[in-house]
């Protein structure tokens, strides 16, 4: 019974740490891999450096997105951080 009550604390210490840092971080990522599988042509994302642009075309690894002024740039799928609007 000692024993019980000595471990109880740390199990509550790790239930607490489940609960309010794994879970949400880990529910958080499978938002974002779904966002970012359900990209399409078209869409206008931001990057994860701030880039503001529109989806000109999506490979299963890339992204091309072209901006305002015309000029295309190739990106990971994975350094898209948002989708803003579906066009």
């Amino acid at each position: 019974m000692g024993t019980l009550a000595q471990l109880l604390p740390i199990i509550a210490m790790f239930a607490i740490f489940y609960f309010l840092l794994i879970r949400p971080q880990q529910k958080k990522q499978k938002q974002v891999r779904q966002m970012q599988s359900e990209m399409k042509k078209g869409d206008k994302v931001v990057t994860i450096g701030g880039f503001h642009a529109k989806i000109h075309a999506i490979d299963e690894d890339t992204v091309v997105l072209i901006n305002d002024e015309g000029s295309k740039l190739t990106y990971d799928r994975s350094a898209v951080r948002e989708v803003v609007s579906n066009d």
